[in-house]
């Protein structure tokens, strides 16, 4: 009976082999795909079985476009290891998992991984998705489109998951007919903005440049007239992120693909053939860093390599030969260098030099929402700052080291300011400064003359009018005419409050109270009366005017205008409907509305809030009352810092400031204000710290004791985060919200925040890092915990300080 048997298979594997067929839609345990059977998507699109590369002998598992010629194979299973015998099985094995034998069941590749259903079946999607489906409930077990050889196909995406160490690329094959893994792998960077890059080895070979929107800004080809492939999505906080490719043009096969030269290619058929619409590199300027450190690479031709202006060949002798991979060296110190503390501005001031159409050098940080101008300022003011680009799709990028891997283009790309000493650009620009100092010796002349006429009319005038005594409004509002605040009349704000009506009254601050109020136009106000018992004059009511009145940022209350009048002193906002983030994290029947994922974007809301008063606005701002019920919430729960009455400008280099009247909010103040009156920015480093807590527990600073010896509370988020890393603090009406690696890592950036000593905590720019990173974080030092006094939830507080030798005043609010 065996011979027989062989007698009969014999002919009909011989069949096989020489006239493939189409097996079942899909493969199953009982149902394996073989050599010469192939299954096809339902549309037609795609087809998958056993491929030979230029016909040799050895056969692999594969997706490839159906009824295309020549083939374009997409996806191949076994592509480190080919099945070399005649015959060979693909099939679900008895553990759930897709596995290749070969001859006697020999094992050749498998998906390494198992599934516990019995009934599991693989097939090919019409997207050319390779899959792995319970039969039970149709859930998708795995798939191709999660494990790349060297091409995409619309609906896949490369993609980075930092924290669970994963990352999907593409990897070439090693040639046009050996499908193994080879020396080149293009991928998505983990940066801020991503760029794409192909890797060779273990050294970049290209860059497409920080991603805009839609293209990659060093790609030139990817201007407004091209149809981008491809859209990206970052998530900062959960550390991932996904380049996806979608359908090109009207087409319905198209593919990018990483040859085993190196080359990224975007092509696509149009029913004839297949068209190429995207490819790179083009020229030996797009290899990585070809011209060396501050070389610019020219796309010309032929291809040439410069220094930037400014910097001259690091070995001329190495520069001759061709060989520019040395790069280039500045000529001229930069002047904050030879003289540190050389002002920004001045005759001897560092310079920009702008250079356009070039491809943003690599090793970019990104400034968020700043805008040009401060872009430049932030640069300008920092000499560690060797460039700057403000891209409208991006924001400001800044680079503080050699600038790598520039290149020009004869059109396209983005201008970059890189720094150079004054004297660089002294000789270029010497006619204009020539001619800009005999139109300002002019101009100057002019409003000379035009003073001295207005003078002698003003003059007259006086003699010929009853003299009268200057009003305090009027004094006011000449001092504040600069800062271009709109004035509103007391009888407006009258009427819109009915005369301060108890109906429209908002709340009460340490300013003093807060109406509400509805303009003409029918837009909302919030009205900040300056009480006289508030402990604030006309410095805090000034002071808040001029300094809010020239910062802009979405994490900041907008002020809308004043009123003096009288003894009235009122400061316009913009209306924030959800009041102030106390009334919510404090309030047991309305805290469950702010969960942890809401709570987590308000503690970076207001981190980017601070960020923009200390570095990124066009003042330097120390807050000194950041805490609580100064954030206000509008209507997206968005937070707002507000309440600028007690804040400081700093000017230049300076950094730190001293006062002998400490004012602000106990629980708030760090050691150093509170003791000595020594304020930073750092003080409203160790307030936010403070305000963090706040909102993790749900606890107020200044009610908080646990236990009996009455700990305090962040004396309670020590004790914790010391025994379980913190996680257990997040507030119990939201408890089921929350991750908690999220809440620890926010507990202890909370604790590096208030630490002792000013120097060991962080700055706002860290911990906006810290809090849209997964960077490791240092452990903190135990602080000291100032004492307290139980009180009422009055946000005016008396100060305690716990230096019984100070000299310094105190004033709570």
């Amino acid at each position: 009976m065996g011979k027989i048997g062989i007698v009969f298979f014999a002919p009909l594997l011989f069949l096989l082999l020489i006239f493939p067929t189409c097996g079942s839609a899909a493969i199953t345990e009982a149902s394996p795909l073989s050599i010469g059977q192939t299954i096809s998507s339902p549309g037609g699109s795609y087809e998958l079985g056993f491929f030979s590369p230029n016909n040799s002998r050895n056969q692999y598992v594969g997706v490839w476009f159906k009824n295309i010629t020549p083939q374009v194979v997409v996806w191949v299973a076994n592509r480190e290891k080919p099945v070399t015998k005649t015959t060979a099985n693909l099939t679900i094995s008895s553990n759930g998992s897709l596995i290749l034998f070969e001859g006697e069941e020999d094992f050749v590749w498998s998906i390494g991984e198992s599934f516990s259903s019995n009934a599991i079946r693989a097939e090919l999607k019409d997207s050319g998705n390779f899959v792995l489906i319970d039969e039970v409930s149709e859930r998708t077990l795995w798939q191709s489109f999660e494990h790349f050889g060297d091409t995409m196909l619309p609906e896949s995406s490369i993609m980075y998951d930092v924290p669970n160490d994963k990352k999907r690329v593409l990897s070439s094959w090693k040639s046009p007919t050996d499908p193994s893994p080879g020396e080149f792998v293009a991928e998505l960077t983990t940066q801020l903005p991503p760029q794409g890059f192909i890797v060779r080895g273990s050294r970049p070979y290209w860059r497409g440049g920080p991603w805009a929107h839609a293209r990659f800004t060093g790609t030139p080809e990817m201007d407004q007239s091209h149809v981008s492939q491809f859209s990206i999505s970052q998530d900062i906080a959960a550390g991932t992120g996904f380049l996806t490719y979608s359908l090109q043009r009207n087409s319905n096969l198209s593919y990018t693909t990483l040859t085993s030269e190196g080359s990224l290619k975007i092509l696509w058929n149009n029913g004839s053939g297949w068209v190429k619409d995207f490819e790179a590199p083009l020229s030996s300027c797009d290899v990585y860093d070809t011209c060396g450190p501050f070389g610019l690479c020219v796309r010309s031709e032929p291809p040439k390599c410069e220094c930037l202006k400014g910097f001259t060949p690091k070995s001329d002798e190495e520069w001759n030969r061709q060989n520019w991979t040395g790069g280039c060296v500045r000529r001229t110190e930069l002047s904050c260098l030879v003289n540190s503390s050389a002002e920004t501005q001045g005759n001897n001031a560092d310079v920009f030099d702008i250079v356009a159409n070039v491809k943003p050098p690599d090793f970019y940080e990104y400034l968020s929402l700043i805008n040009a101008e401060e872009c430049h300022q932030r640069c300008l003011g920092n000499c560690s700052c060797t460039a700057f680009s403000y891209i409208e799709q991006i924001g400001c990028l800044v680079w503080s080291r050699e600038l790598v891997d520039v290149m020009q283009f004869s059109a396209g790309g983005e201008k970059i300011s890189i720094r150079l000493a004054s004297s660089e650009l002294a000789g270029s620009n010497r006619t204009k400064i020539i001619l800009a100092s005999v139109v300002s010796i002019f101009v100057f002349m002019i409003l000379v003359f035009a003073s001295y006429w207005f003078w002698r009319y003003k003059k007259k005038q006086n003699d010929s009018a009853p003299t009268s005594m200057e009003t305090p409004q009027d004094a006011w509002k000449e001092q504040l005419q600069p800062q271009d605040v709109y004035f509103f009349e007391i009888q407006t704000i009258l009427n819109i409050t009915d005369n301060f009506s108890i109906e429209n009254k908002l709340g009460q601050g340490g300013f003093g109270p807060v109406y509400k109020g509805k303009l003409e136009d029918g837009k909302e106000i919030a009205i900040k009366r300056l009480s006289s018992s508030s402990g604030q004059g006309l410095e805090e009511f000034m002071n808040e005017i001029i300094l809010i009145s020239k910062l802009q940022h979405r994490n900041l209350v907008r002020l809308l205008g004043c009123c003096i009048e009288g003894e009235e002193k009122l400061l316009v906002y913009e209306f924030m409907v959800n009041k102030s983030l106390n009334t919510f994290i404090f309030d047991s029947t309305k805290k469950p509305e702010l969960d942890w994922p809401k709570r987590f974007e308000i503690i970076q809301g207001i981190a980017c809030g601070l960020l923009y008063l200390h570095r990124d606005s066009c003042l330097r701002v120390v807050h000194r009352d950041l805490k609580v019920s100064n954030i206000l919430l509008d209507e997206d729960m968005n937070p707002k810092i507000s309440d600028f009455g007690l804040a400081r400008m700093f000017q230049g280099t300076q950094h730190q400031a001293n006062t002998r009247r400490v004012v602000g909010t106990l629980g708030y103040m760090s050691p150093e204000y509170a003791w000595t009156g020594m304020f930073s920015e750092k003080s409203d480093i160790y307030a936010f710290g403070v305000l963090l807590v706040e909102i993790i527990t749900g606890k107020r600073i200044s009610s908080f004791t646990f236990g009996e010896e009455g700990k305090s509370l962040l004396e309670y988020t020590w004790g914790s985060w010391c025994e379980s890393g913190g996680a257990d603090l997040l507030d119990q009406d939201i408890s089921s919200s929350g991750s908690q690696v999220e809440v620890a890592r926010c507990v202890q950036i909370g604790l590096l925040c208030i630490q002792t000593q000013a120097v060991d905590r962080p700055n706002i720019a860290q911990v906006v890092s810290m809090l849209t990173t997964t960077m490791d974080l240092p452990e903190p030092k135990q602080p000291v915990f100032a004492l307290q006094i139980q009180e009422s939830d009055s946000d005016s507080k008396s100060v305690y300080s716990v230096n019984d030798l100070t000299q310094t005043a105190i004033y709570g609010r």
